[in-house]
């Protein structure tokens, strides 16, 4: 188990477009698998590889909590939505790279995810509730975009005021 350090918002990092990644080879299947260690531990239900500093598309996901039931572990490849639902819903969402920062986030209420799981195979899943917001959400981090880029100009720069406070708070400390 290797885990991983954690980028945090506004890193330049999380702002760009992640590369795809030509094949699973041993390298993405360790990258992956730090990424799950990160992301249990953190503890969170999703994780983006620039979220770790690396700029490829991969993520990882599991939003079963340890008390309801077995762990359902994702890991996914070059996602991509191929179909989405035109009823939305709304959660509260919160993200590793922006800690202790909710808001309400509207997007698609059921989608259709294609990717290359650990092994290289390609996969499709349907999604719906947490778990479609959950990748949807990641998704987003792969194309350097951030939940709270959904939210208005004020409360975006509110949030990103008290980060770049906590991230001086960090390096004086």
């Amino acid at each position: 188990m290797a885990l991983r350090k954690l980028v945090y918002h506004p890193d330049p990092r999380l702002k760009k477009k992640c590369a795809p990644v030509e094949s699973i080879d041993a390298e993405t299947r360790a990258l992956m698998q730090d990424m799950l260690d990160t992301m249990y531990e953190a503890p969170g239900i999703g994780l983006a590889a620039p979220q770790v500093g690396v700029l490829k598309r991969v993520l990882v996901m599991d939003v079963v909590k340890p008390e309801e039931g077995d762990a359902e572990p994702f890991m996914m490849a070059n996602p991509e939505v191929i179909w989405e639902s035109e009823a939305m819903s709304t959660y509260e969402e919160g993200c590793l790279s922006i800690p202790d920062e909710f808001a309400d986030v509207q997007r698609p209420a059921e989608v259709r995810v294609r990717y290359m799981d650990e092994t290289g195979e390609t996969r499709e899943i349907d999604c719906d509730g947490l778990l479609a917001t959950c990748v949807q959400h990641e998704i987003d981090h792969l194309n350097g975009k951030l939940f709270i880029d959904y939210l208005g100009p004020v409360k975006r720069s509110m949030i990103t005021g008290r980060m770049k406070k906590r991230k001086k708070e960090r390096a004086t400390a």
